[in-house]
């Protein structure tokens, strides 16, 4: 159980890297470009432990297809980015995509 919590900790960096990284401005800012890199490497590190207990596929799946909608959505209400029935749709297919590779047997 100690392994997921990893993977959620895992996105939830991750989405503070890429967040961050919005908001670096083009690498222009250094407190949100030095956030960017210690929220990448903590993400990283912490997705890497989770192996040990769930698969590479699964794992990576889950990993970067709820970050996608996850930051598609920060995107959306906190960058006023436009949401379309087209990402909204892509965000299902993927979400759909990580459910359906969690069903075929996500851990060891």
């Amino acid at each position: 159980m100690v392994y997921w919590f990893y993977l959620l900790a895992a996105i939830v960096l991750e989405v503070a890297g890429t967040t961050s990284m919005k908001l670096s401005d083009g690498f222009s800012k250094w407190l949100p470009t030095v956030s960017m890199a210690v929220f990448y490497i903590a993400s990283v590190g912490l997705l890497t432990l989770s192996l040990k207990k769930i698969d590479v596929g699964v794992a990576y799946a889950i990993w970067s297809g709820i970050g996608t909608a996850l930051i598609v959505t920060i995107g959306v209400f906190l960058f006023r980015e436009q949401f379309t029935v087209v990402k909204g749709i892509g965000i299902l297919l993927i979400l759909g995509g990580v459910v359906i590779l969690n069903l075929s047997g996500g851990g060891h």
